[in-house]
């Protein structure tokens, strides 16, 4: 027989969240995991917060709620907290009460600080890799490196000459500077003009810089996030940003690198890059910390046709530094390195696409790298919650 919708307004509901979510569901994993990990940051959580004054939003639910915008490719922090008021399952996650009333979106804004200064996302990134080493799950022996851009939220159109003034016509529909009605999207012709990053500067995100990723690309004002993964299974085991800058994936790494000795207690032995990492003081750098570069090289004689002895000492070290990465080009050893540092491109390729870090929703490169050291959590745990199952 045909049921009956029968709607009545109900005084009380009795409710089990833990019924409602089926027990093989995705998040079971990741929140057994993520919940071990919060309960160890317990005493950053209480540096960061005072004894006494209004009771704020906990951290574990804030850091939990940033987590599901990762995992779930939601586009912004308030509609991020209208799925935690509407859908139970982000409210089981974020072990919120069915009965109670969300926090308001601001509740992120009014924390961000509070989370950069004590570096809660950045320990909490940490306590994720050292899950994954106490698993088994990471190399502790050849790593890749590789950076990757992050365009930027401003628009190209915010990127004017330093000494331009806020009320500056010039950018006028027309072109020149009538005084009148000024266009909130006004139309700007660049044609004729030189921008560089030395003269110009963007007014809505100071810090992005214009980038061009290579010969017949399109410059853009963006952000480079640079990652550190074990060859083993593509783990992400530093995350960092900064400039948009040619020499930046150099610094950046040897950054990463120092980073996870004195976090991990961890030194590669072999590290794979691409053509970028090209550089013969950096492959020193390398050297000097007992780690063997994998570097992919670029066409052409190393050095040059200019004799050796008519050049610097220190010239000379990096030419014979770059002679020995050319000679190990023709190892096994080497040419697994390059074909296992492929993996990175699949962590920052689910780190566009999925944790919506294609462009940025913030501005301050502080802002982004908390969106980055969050989003590469997440990466990590969905890879252990799948490496693990298997």
């Amino acid at each position: 027989m045909r049921g009956e919708n029968d709607v009545k307004s109900m005084m009380f509901y009795a409710i089990s969240m833990e019924d409602r979510i089926r027990p093989d569901h995705p998040l079971r994993p990741i929140k057994l995991a993520t919940d071990a990990i919060l309960q160890q940051l317990s005493p950053v959580f209480d540096r960061a917060y005072a004894k006494t004054g209004r009771p704020s939003v906990p951290p574990e639910v804030l850091l939990r709620a940033m987590l599901l915008q990762c995992l779930y490719s939601v586009r912004s922090e308030r509609q991020l907290v209208e799925r935690l008021d509407t859908d139970l399952l982000f409210r089981w996650f974020c072990d919120l009460d069915p009965a109670v009333d969300v926090f308001d979106a601001t509740a992120f804004t009014h924390n961000r600080q509070r989370l950069n200064e004590h570096g809660i996302t950045g320990a909490f990134f940490d306590a994720v890799v050292k899950q994954a080493i106490d698993a088994g799950l990471c190399s502790h022996e050849h790593f890749s490196v590789d950076g990757t851009l992050i365009e930027s939220y401003a628009s190209i159109k915010s990127f004017v000459p330093r000494d331009q003034s806020d009320d500056d016509d010039s950018n006028d529909a027309s072109g020149g500077t009538s005084g009148g009605f000024k266009s909130r999207n006004a139309m700007v012709d660049f044609h004729g003009k030189k921008r560089s990053n030395a003269t110009h500067q963007s007014t809505t995100d100071p810090q992005a810089k214009l980038y061009r990723k290579g010969d017949g690309k399109e410059a853009k004002l963006a952000h480079m996030g640079h990652a550190l993964c074990e060859n083993r299974h593509g783990l992400l085991m530093a995350v960092t940003l900064s400039d948009a800058d040619g020499k930046a994936e150099c610094a950046a790494a040897l950054t990463m690198l120092d980073d996870l000795k004195r976090r991990q207690k961890i030194v590669p032995k072999t590290l794979g890059a691409d053509k970028g990492y090209d550089s013969g003081p950096w492959m020193q750098q390398l050297e000097q910390r007992a780690i063997t570069p994998h570097c992919a090289m670029r066409s052409g004689e190393v050095g040059g046709k200019t004799p050796l002895h008519r050049r610097r000492p220190k010239d000379q070290q990096t030419i014979e530094v770059r002679k020995r990465m050319a000679a190990r080009m023709s190892d096994v050893g080497y040419q697994l390195s390059q074909r296992a540092r492929k993996k990175i491109e699949e962590g920052f390729g689910w780190l566009k696409t999925v944790a919506g870090l294609a462009r940025s929703r913030h501005v301050e490169q502080w802002k982004i790298n908390q969106q980055l050291e969050l989003a590469g959590a997440a990466y990590n745990l969905v890879r252990m919650r799948k490496l693990l199952a298997g």
